[in-house]
């Protein structure tokens, strides 16, 4: 096999070719779906069956459960999908990939959705010019979608060709008769052939070469095939590096789903195998392993035809030829049983881990949670949750990670509000009360930063390709961040008051420590209800935001009332007046937060208006 420098370049070019078109194609179905997306995977994921079945089809349908995995782990990373729905996809995509090992079984080839890419790209150009812009994403989806099959064509024509070239195995046959040492090294082959390749399917192909040339037994071919399910999960895992936890853990259930099942098939390997090849037997299908004996009894008895078996130019005056004929017919029709039992094997293989399995997706979430904690920060660190650079490049879903950020920055800031509250009530000059400052003062620090941080990855997903819906939606996030760094910015000037107060030695009166309270308390109310309005802006409620408005004049009327009453109570002589303008200057701050959360609501109002419209 000659493998060139050119060779090389060309699949480095295919795998570009294959990268941007998997980019167009999910802009183009982000933009198409809108915000119906997230919809539509809740739909197709409710309950662990109908994720178990939408893996299943999805993998069927592209014949690729690592796409399809990789899928379901770049929309675990966006917070599109739980970790326990990415479970039972997965599930789903296992036992939908014998569906490409059938095709190869029954009809010799894999469908090549390649060969209908150029003829796509006839429908989705004029697309591209239609003046409706959902016109226009649909073909911009279906234009990515043939880029990606044709990368995946030439990719699949730069790689080495380890299934044309079957020689370069031929070497394995020295380790075929070392019991069960035997079935463990030709599980490693397909496992490392599998990773290399990137496809179950030639691994498969492969594997039904090596079993006809009589090299291995049906055994050993059942344990290759064996390993290429864990080989498979590779390109997942692959994926999931430059994603967040919640991405790595999906990948890592992937990984496990197919180790546990690879355990327990190997606990029972033989009897499982000789299960299978009596079911084949029994079914009329016909002795997997008569294939083997057949090739082996032919290099004994006859020897010449068995070196000319596979010499495709071999002439008729060959005094061979006439055996190499007849025995060609025979073995063909062995290879249709062979090959239909070793599709039997897998596939029985993975509806038994499957129906295991699917009943243990908590125990499988809990798991890899326990195998991949969360990094072990205080909530006093800095660290971004869901924004993480993203799997795909695909505004669209990264828009629905940078919205999840942004509920919990609204959330982390809503502790402030809190800790100003406490810091109110804390000793003056203790311990306590400077360690309390120190935390307010680092939380401010980090909300600086994480407005920041979202603020350039929102600027970053603008540069993509957007609906207007999604435009919208950036400028109102941009717009929220910025009011929920000020909201952190007022907890902080609370307790720069309450450090001058105590540097001036003022002191306040339990009525005042009682009104401040009733402040605090009503500026919280309206930073939860503005936490929850940002929990889903899919699905905001009208009355939430009404409730919103109305806290916010329930506060401006409390910070009304309590200004004419602190004149009255300073000419009283109920408190001095230095504590006084402490005391107003607290109640300014609060009510300018409650300004701030009111604005946050405005911003939401319009992502809900723009929802209506689009």
């Amino acid at each position: 096999m000659n493998y060139s420098f050119i060779d090389f370049l060309g699949l480095l070019g295919s795998v570009g070719l294959f990268l941007y078109g998997m980019k167009v194609m999910s802009e183009g179905l982000q933009k198409a779906a809108g915000n119906r997306l997230r919809t539509i995977l809740g739909a197709m994921t409710r309950n662990r069956f109908a994720g178990t079945l939408t893996g299943f089809f999805i993998t069927a349908l592209i014949q690729s459960s690592s796409a399809s995995i990789v899928m379901v782990v770049s929309f675990v990373n966006a917070g599109l999908m739980t970790l326990a729905q990415s479970m039972a996809v997965i599930f789903g995509a296992n036992v939908g990939t014998t569906f490409t090992a059938w095709i190869i079984a029954l009809f010799g080839f894999k469908v090549d959705v390649s060969a209908f890419a150029v003829p796509i790209m006839a429908f989705a150009v004029p697309l591209l010019f239609s003046s409706n812009g959902r016109r226009k994403s649909i073909g911009e989806f279906l234009i990515g979608f043939a880029l990606l099959f044709l990368g995946l064509d030439m990719i699949s024509t730069y790689v080495p060709d380890l299934q044309s070239n079957p020689e370069m195995f031929a070497f394995l046959q020295r380790y075929t008769s070392l019991g069960f040492g035997s079935v463990l090294i030709f599980l490693l082959v397909g496992i490392v052939v599998t990773m290399i390749i990137q496809s179950s399917a030639a691994t498969f192909a492969i594997c039904l070469i090596m079993f006809s040339k009589g090299w291995i037994d049906y055994q050993l071919a059942c344990a290759i095939v064996l390993g290429s399910a864990v080989g498979t999960t590779i390109t997942p895992i692959l994926a999931s590096m430059s994603g967040n936890i919640a991405a790595k853990r999906t990948a890592a259930g992937h990984l496990i789903f197919n180790i546990l099942g690879m355990l327990w098939c190997l606990m029972l390997f033989y009897p499982f195998v000789h299960f299978i090849q009596r079911l084949c037997i029994e079914w009329n299908i016909g002795n997997p392993d008569e294939l083997y004996c057949f090739v082996n009894h032919l290099e004994v008895t006859e020897p010449d035809v068995y070196n000319n078996l596979f010499n495709k130019a071999l002439p008729t005056s060959h005094p061979a030829y006439a055996g190499v004929t007849e025995a060609l017919k025979v073995i063909g029709a062995m290879q249709i049983s062979a090959s239909i039992g070793l599709s039997l094997f897998y596939t029985v293989y993975k509806l038994i881990n499957l129906s295991i399995m699917i009943w243990l997706t908590k125990v499988y979430v809990k798991i890899v949670e326990w195998l991949i904690p969360a990094r072990n920060r205080g909530e006093e660190e800095f660290s971004l949750t869901y924004i993480t650079g993203g799997i795909l490049s695909a505004s669209e879903l990264n828009i629905a990670q940078a919205e999840k950020e942004v509920h919990v920055f609204a959330e982390r800031v809503g502790r402030m509000i809190i800790m100003a509250r406490d810091l109110v009530h804390a000793k003056e000059g203790s311990d306590d009360f400077n360690k309390q400052y120190s935390r307010l003062e680092k939380y401010e620090e980090i909300s600086d930063r994480m407005e920041i941080e979202i603020a350039q990855y929102l600027n970053r997903c603008s540069e993509g390709r957007l609906s207007n819906t999604g435009k919208l939606r950036i400028a109102a996030m941009l717009r929220i961040v910025s009011e929920i760094e000020s909201i952190a910015d007022c907890c902080l000037g609370a307790g720069k008051i309450l450090l001058r107060k105590q540097q001036s030695g003022a002191e306040f009166t339990e009525g005042i420590y009682s009104t401040v309270d009733s402040m605090f308390e009503l500026v919280d109310g309206a930073m939860q209800r503005m936490v929850r309005l940002l929990t889903n802006l899919d699905n905001i409620n009208a009355a939430d935001i009404v409730a919103s408005y109305n806290r916010e004049r329930e506060i401006n009327n409390y910070r009304n009332q309590l200004r004419n009453s602190n004149i009255e109570n300073i000419n009283n002589k109920q408190y001095q007046y230095q504590a006084g303008i402490y005391y107003m200057d607290l109640i300014s701050d609060l009510e300018k937060t409650g300004d701030y959360i009111t604005n946050v609501v405005d911003a939401v109002k319009d992502i809900s208006r723009s929802s209506v419209v689009s």
